[in-house]
């Protein structure tokens, strides 16, 4: 037998054999499923919100004015039980007065309890964290979202709420600071890769605190320049991002998939 047909044989050998690995090949993993678009009518946000855009990213914005509003947090019901979800909270409450809205409050342990300060009706559940750790919480300088038993509300950054030591009504530590003293936090990127649905909140001024939560998925810079250059808050707390909620005071409007912890609710007061 020739070279040559020994040459071809062999490359038809080849041939068959690459095409029995093509079609024996694991097939690939299926894509995931692009996030559905999220769609809220005018008519389903509280008359305390408002869609805004702000570099190209669609939010609801929802400003709470504490002449007209309460502020509360809360993670379980009177049984001890974790709510677990925006939808339990609003539901457990269709005998009495219902929140205006409710929006997820910072991040949580696997018991769904808080991360570092939790501070309920005047009552502390759990301590301020000055440690360091890994993720977005620690990623400092973090803070401490807060209402005073007399009624001014107040963002700081975790070792000046320490120093202050202000009597709190209600407070929640979480991280990083979004805006310090009218500064964006020094170690984010001006517009990173990492685009999360996010919500935060901050406060404008004595009587206003604004609550943000993004339609569309965020950086970290762009949301922090909402807060300064878009609401206008020197100081602003970013608070989760993934399963960042929003409820009015009937159902869902943003996430519900995923659990929450500690949660913030706005009443209007009688």
């Amino acid at each position: 037998m020739s070279s040559r047909i020994i040459i071809v044989i062999s490359l038809a050998a080849v041939a068959i054999l690459a095409g029995i690995f093509w079609f024996m090949r694991p097939a690939p993993p299926p894509k995931p499923a692009p996030n559905p678009p999220i769609n809220i009518s005018d008519g389903d946000l509280p008359d305390i919100c408002r869609k805004m855009t702000f570099e190209g990213v669609d939010t609801i914005v929802c400003e709470v004015d504490l002449r007209t509003h309460r502020i509360d947090l809360a993670r379980a019901g009177t049984d001890g039980d974790p709510y677990g979800s925006l939808k339990a909270f609003v539901m457990s409450r269709l005998q009495e007065t219902r929140p205006i809205l409710a929006m997820n409050a910072g991040m949580y342990e696997e018991d769904l309890s808080a991360v570092g300060l939790y501070v309920e009706n005047g009552k502390t559940i759990s301590e301020l964290q000055v440690g360091d750790g890994e993720g977005n919480f620690f990623l400092k300088p973090n803070g401490v979202f807060f209402v005073e038993k007399n009624g001014t509300p107040g963002v700081l950054e975790t070792a000046a709420f320490a120093a202050a030591a202000p009597d709190v009504r209600i407070a929640t530590q979480s991280g990083p600071m979004l805006v310090i003293n009218g500064q964006v936090h020094p170690r984010f990127e001006p517009n990173g890769t990492s685009r999360l649905i996010r919500n935060g909140v901050g406060v404008r001024d004595a009587n206003t605190v604004v609550l943000a939560i993004t339609i569309e998925p965020v950086s970290l810079g762009s949301f922090a320049r909402l807060f300064k250059d878009g609401l206008g808050c020197a100081n602003a707390l970013f608070l989760d991002g993934t399963i960042s909620a929003l409820a009015n005071d009937r159902k869902t409007l943003i996430g519900g998939t995923d659990p929450v912890g500690p949660i913030i609710a706005v009443f209007g007061k009688k």
